[in-house]
Parts: C-alpha cells; sequence; structure tokens
C-alpha cells in the first residue's frame, strides 16, 4: 500500500513539475471565486439580461484559461493572456472582479502561466562534460 502511494506521489510530482501547474491553479482560484461572488438566482439573472450572465462567462472562461495549459502546456501563452485579459474584465462585470480577490488571483495565475518555462537540463549534463573542463582540439586547424 506504501508502495503505491509513493509511486502515486511520484508521478504527480513529475506531472507538476512539467506543465505550469500552479499558474493554472490560481487562474482556476480566480476563476472560482468570481463565479462564486456572480451567483444569485436564475430569475435575477434572465430578468437582468447580460449583465447577470457576464460574471458566469467571464469566471467559467478564468477556469478553462487554469485548466487548458495544465492539459496541453504548449498553448500557456495563449491561455495565460486570455485568463489575465478576463481577469481584469471580471472587475467590470462581476462585482468588482469577486471583490478584487478573484481579479488578483487570475492575474496572477494568467502571468504564471505566461512566464512558465519547461525546466532545461544542466549544460554540462546536455554534452557529457564537466563544468570547466572545455574540449579544445576543433579549435585547432590544421594548415598544411
Amino acid at each position: 500500500m506504501l508502495s503505491r502511494v509513493k509511486a502515486a506521489y511520484g508521478w504527480y510530482r513529475a506531472f507538476r513539475r512539467t506543465r505550469p501547474f500552479w499558474g493554472g491553479v490560481w487562474l482556476v482560484a480566480g476563476g472560482w471565486t468570481v463565479l462564486k461572488f456572480s451567483l444569485s438566482s436564475l430569475q435575477l439573472i434572465v430578468s437582468t439580461g447580460f449583465g447577470g450572465v457576464a460574471g458566469y462567462l467571464v469566471g467559467g472562461g478564468m477556469i478553462l484559461c487554469g485548466l487548458i495549459p495544465i492539459a496541453l502546456p504548449a498553448q500557456r501563452y495563449t491561455f495565460g493572456l486570455i485568463g489575465t485579459v478576463l481577469a481584469v474584465v471580471s472587475l467590470v462585470v462581476s462585482n468588482l472582479g469577486g471583490f478584487l480577490l478573484g481579479m488578483t488571483l487570475g492575474v496572477l495565475g494568467g502571468s504564471m502561466l505566461v512566464g512558465w518555462g519547461a525546466r532545461r537540463p544542466r549544460r554540462g549534463a546536455v554534452d557529457g562534460v564537466v563544468c570547466g573542463a572545455v574540449d579544445r582540439t576543433a579549435d585547432r586547424t590544421v594548415e598544411g
């Protein structure tokens, strides 16, 4: 049983480190906050028109923009920017962006998505050369 838990934690850790995980989590948390503070009865939403639906659309869009880069890390720039724009728009359309908390979490998560980069291997590990030891044989020219 303990070996399964260790294996599952190892898989989760590798999954988390190869994707913009924390940026997606913060953006989803911001979207959920905006969505939570936008909740009201269906009758009120229908009577208010687009103003009532906008909070649902922005909050749901922020949640989607946080989940997609976790599944497809190559799309982090696009959905990070869209999520950040939606977070700023939530300030206007949804109770001050979830009373500023949802907007702040969304901007933080979107910027983390845009700024995330895959972990690069060390320079010496790529070439198989120990750092500091350089092969200069290729620099010599043969004159003849």
